[in-house]
């Protein structure tokens, strides 16, 4: 028997980490080769790492969350024949030995795989808002009591006195219902209820509730969270905002897709607002670029990769739409279904998720009135769709109503100035305003 040690992948060009989010594997389970054992995400990519061996597993590399560098041991089984570890050769000097028996759980198997990492402390009981204990009421009379002797300490472990002080309650005024009159959290939640007085005069709506959940910031919601920091920390951003009229745009859209052909998608308002943007960078270049501000270039494409940022159950994510410049409206709208729906399956690929020059934001139904979208980094730009309204407007004779909403759309005020900033939405404002215009070639 031997030992083979697999080590973290080159999940893609340029990337030199990787975040786990996933073993499907635990400590003591014997793999197929081929069977996935983990998942990595980098980029809001998450991609899976198979087995090359049939083996058992001894370690595992990491625990979720866990960073790890390319090349970095990331799991070892055991093998028949000898292994790509040799005999004395150690990769893994930080790492413990697994026990032979497998782990219960993946949770144990991964702090045995890092017994350097200090076990988090065990949570607190959840406070319940009846004041239940195992199922039985907890007897309201008994919930207050006359103040104990002078000097008399109440028993009570760390999490219940904390949550005590956060509330201004004194213990001793609250009536233990445990071992030597040991005070629990559900002794607490009872003192909440009555009011300290016995009585129940709160429903349970308003029982104070001083519970606080601690959520790890992993995965997509980590990669979600440095790309904000990096846009904040780099970008010098300016939004301006445009009503646009879109009565007419409406008006085709629904003609269109009454008269679509089968197998054609429905259209919705960002295809005809991708086209726009197509035509609008064309007479301004440098909106439709990538700017490396280490290097002090901007990188104009001449290609328009359009991101469309959407919401998944795991968070948000842009995949791409590239080369809108040579889509028509049928096609650009084919696409962002399709995409869309890899994103929110987390089917999408690394290549549909990276790669755009100029990004769309939409809310949707819920788009609201004004936004400040914050730019994609390393782009320049940003469009974001506000909801629509029916609203009256002046035609110079008279109030009609009128199908509008409004762009918020940020740029990067490094590269782009807040002239070009408006000649750019007050173009695709009057191709939106005039949709047949969207239509014609230049």
């Amino acid at each position: 028997m031997g030992e083979h040690v697999i080590k973290m992948p080159d999940v893609g060009e340029g990337v030199a980490e990787a975040e786990l989010v996933e073993w499907l594997v635990d400590v003591g389970a014997n793999v197929r080769e081929d069977e996935v054992l983990a998942s990595v995400m980098t980029d809001k990519a998450t991609v899976e790492i198979p087995s090359p061996v049939e083996g058992k597993v001894l370690w595992q590399g990491g625990a979720i969350g866990d960073v790890l560098a390319v090349g970095s041991p990331l799991i070892k089984l055991e093998v028949e024949g000898p292994g790509n570890v040799k005999p004395g050769e150690d990769l893994t000097a930080s790492k413990a030995e697994a026990p032979s028996e497998p782990a219960p759980s993946k949770a144990p198997a991964k702090q045995e795989a890092k017994p350097e990492r200090k076990p988090e402390p065990s949570p607190a009981p959840k406070p319940k808002a009846n004041g239940a204990a195992n199922g039985h009421a907890a007897p309201i009379a008994a919930a207050t009591g006359a103040p104990r002797a002078e000097g008399e300490k109440p028993l009570a472990a760390p999490a219940v006195r904390q949550r005590a002080r956060e509330a201004g309650i004194d213990l001793r005024r609250v009536h233990g219902t445990g071992p030597a009159g040991r005070i629990s959290h559900q002794d607490l939640d009872a003192y909440f209820e009555t009011g300290g007085n016995g009585v129940a005069s709160r429903g349970a709506a308003y029982v104070r509730n001083t519970k606080i959940d601690d959520v790890p910031v992993r995965g997509l919601r980590r990669k979600i969270a440095e790309q904000m920091e990096a846009a904040n920390e780099r970008i010098v951003p300016i939004t301006y905002v445009d009503e646009v009229d879109v009565t007419a745009l409406e008006d085709l859209r629904r003609e269109l897709n009454e008269s679509r052909k089968e197998g054609r998608p429905k259209l919705t308002i960002l295809p005809f607002l991708m086209r726009a943007m197509v035509k609008a960078v064309a007479e301004q270049p440098h909106i439709n670029a990538i700017y490396d501000d280490a290097a002090g270039v901007v990188h104009q494409h001449g290609g328009v990769h359009i991101g469309v940022a959407a919401q998944t159950p795991n968070g948000l994510m842009v995949p791409v739409a590239r080369h809108c410049e040579a889509r028509d409206i049928w096609d650009c709208a084919s696409e962002v279904a399709r995409l869309s729906e890899a994103a929110k399956s987390g089917k999408a690929s690394r290549d549909e998720l990276s790669g755009s020059t100029i990004t769309i934001t939409s809310l949707g139904a819920m788009g609201g009135i004004v936004t400040t979208p914050v730019i994609n980094h390393p782009e320049v730009a940003i469009v974001g769709v506000n909801k629509m309204q029916v609203l009256p407007r002046w035609d110079g004779q008279e109030f009609r109503p009128r199908k509008v909403m409004n762009l918020s759309s940020s740029f990067d005020h490094r590269v782009v100035d807040g002239w070009d900033a408006a000649v750019f939405v007050q173009k695709i404002k009057a191709l939106l305003e005039s949709p047949a215009m969207i239509f014609i070639e230049d």
